[in-house]
């Protein structure tokens, strides 16, 4: 059994936890999530700095950036490809690999840069996936590619698909496009959150050893929502283009 101290301590620690406080910015009229901002448009500069550095000078025999470059475009191909097919998956690698390394960014921007030591006049730094509204804008992105896929190879007669096998399954087959998004959202959202919440507990209670395990236990999940968000969207394109 554990001290009333520990039970009261762990408590006052989760209600300190800044879940949904934001720094608000007012651009023309409309409320902006300031923080999400500011880290988002840091995971661009990365992203881009890594692009710039991969390609800057590349060479039959690559360098070290060329070498992670050429690895990272792989594996987002083989993601695109073991989802698509060789048939299709070539046009949609360009929105898979974006899908995962901003994803695979976020993350690991929110579980390796300290934010907490820069303090704001509201809420505070960390991953923009532990804001449901960047989850919920890449869920609607995931489900328009897809609806552009079907579209786009079979015209009008994609939705056929809501009344086969039989017309019966049809609100079945409408509810399931809206559980889509919902799922994909959710998922990467309550697991980053759960994330940096358990870290914040943990650290304020034993701030030196235990959190390690869980900080490094943190950036490999982080990983492993990027790679199931992007599969889960490849494999939902390719259901449309079947």
């Amino acid at each position: 059994m554990y001290p009333d101290n520990f039970y009261s301590s762990t408590f006052t620690l989760l209600a300190d936890a800044e879940v949904g406080k934001h720094w608000y910015w007012n651009l023309a009229g409309f409320l902006i999530h300031g923080q999400v901002l500011v880290v988002i448009w840091f995971v661009f500069v990365l992203l881009l700095l890594f692009a710039f550095l991969g390609t800057r000078d590349t060479d039959r025999i690559p360098n070290s950036w060329q070498n992670f470059a050429e690895a990272a475009v792989d594996f987002v191909t083989d993601i695109a490809r073991d989802q698509l097919g060789e048939s299709f998956y070539r046009e949609w690698v360009p929105f898979i690999g974006t899908l995962f390394l901003f994803i695979f960014g976020c993350n690991w921007a929110g579980a390796v840069i300290p934010w907490k030591l820069i303090e704001l006049p509201e809420g505070e730094f960390a991953a923009p996936t532990n804001d449901i509204n960047t989850t919920v804008a890449l869920a609607l992105l995931t489900s328009f590619a897809y609806f552009y896929a079907g579209l786009s190879k079979k015209g009008f007669g994609y939705f056929k698909r809501y009344i086969e096998p039989i017309p019966l399954l049809l609100p079945i087959n409408i509810l399931e496009d809206f559980t889509k998004p919902l799922s994909l959202s959710f998922r990467l959202f309550g697991n980053v959150l759960a994330d940096e919440l358990t870290i914040s507990v943990l650290t304020s209670l034993v701030p030196l050893v235990i959190p390690l395990p869980i900080m490094a236990l943190g950036i490999f999940a982080g990983s492993v929502q990027a790679l199931i968000f992007s599969t889960l969207a490849a494999a939902y394109i390719a259901e449309a283009l079947e």
